[in-house]
């Protein structure tokens, strides 16, 4: 095996842990902590048989391309996969070790392609932008249901809300994989044989029931110090804005986006709302949960383009 492929499959294998651990408080978090009295592996197979569904029909459907189109503008590196991207998914695993939702895409992707950077944030911001009105009316809107929701969080809630809950999940969890697959898939060959993609379905399926297993690690603290959402009613109605913001996003274009900083932005305006209704909070509070949060995601966008820079400089 030549040294490029060691680094691709490296390389891979680092973004499949790292990308799916710092992603999980995006679309599997309030799942996670709505679900905490449910044995662990019945949350990863529910999670992982979305996930090959989502995969394979790509690969299928699209020449053997599990990405839905969004490496298009991310060609192979001419020299292989070197050292330098794989450095990308490695100072993302260290940065989730400190719990900081850095936003995947910069930090891989920008790598591979430099020149996508502004067309990658521009659609980022956008989201996030989105992503706050969105939420912030919502919740204005619904006011009466979150005092209501907040009010009845220590009770147990009908049945039906879980099954609501579980396919909210199933719905946003497809969407994320569908806008963020190509930050992993980007190390492998654009036209995956059925070998990859199998190793690739394998891998992604272990990894992600590391992250199960671990409750989401300590990126989770991102989403249990928000408001009630740990009740499955609240988590459902989260899902299904953050989904339908991600569906909207991947019918704009297929230049990927931070989906780190569409859910960022989400929980903003939900807990500005909320603060603004709810006796007890204050906006100042909540704003410096968003203003914390806006800090560590900055984080990944000053790595990311220090890395592209540096890759740039050696020529890569």
């Amino acid at each position: 095996m030549q040294l490029t492929e060691v680094f691709m499959v490296l390389g891979f294998a680092l973004a499949a842990y790292s990308v799916v651990s710092n992603d999980s408080i995006q679309t599997l978090g309030t799942f996670l902590a709505a679900n905490a009295k449910r044995p662990w592996w019945h949350l990863w197979l529910f999670a992982s048989s979305i996930l090959v569904a989502v995969l394979w029909y790509s690969w299928l459907v699209n020449n053997g391309d599990p990405s839905y189109g969004r490496l298009t503008k991310f060609p192979e590196p001419a020299g292989g996969v070197t050292w330098l991207h794989v450095m990308a998914p490695l100072v993302l695993l260290v940065l989730t070790r400190f719990g900081i939702p850095v936003s995947t895409t910069f930090l891989v992707l920008s790598v591979f392609a430099p020149g996508n950077i502004e067309s990658m944030l521009l659609k980022s911001v956008s989201g996030y932008a989105v992503a706050f009105i969105a939420a912030f009316l919502l919740y204005l809107m619904i006011r009466k249901t979150v005092q209501y929701l907040m009010d009845t969080s220590e009770e147990e809630a009908p049945g039906y809300w879980y099954a609501i809950q579980w396919a909210s999940t199933a719905f946003l969890w497809s969407q994320w994989l569908i806008q963020d697959l190509a930050n992993i898939f980007v190390f492998l060959p654009r036209d995956l044989s059925v070998s990859w993609i199998t190793f690739g379905t394998v891998l992604l399926v272990v990894m992600q029931g590391v992250i199960f297993y671990q409750a989401g690690g300590r990126i989770q603290k991102i989403v249990t110090s928000k408001s009630n959402v740990s009740d499955v009613r609240s988590a459902a109605i989260i899902n299904f804005v953050y989904g339908l913001i991600l569906l909207v996003f991947k019918e704009w274009s297929n230049m990927p986006m931070s989906t780190t900083w569409v859910f960022l932005g989400l929980l903003a305006g939900r807990e500005i709302a909320i603060a603004l209704q709810i006796e007890g909070r204050t906006v100042r509070q909540a704003a410096g949960l968003i203003g914390l949060d806006a800090a560590k995601a900055g984080t990944g966008l000053v790595v990311s383009v220090l890395l592209a820079g540096l890759g740039i400089w050696v020529g890569i």
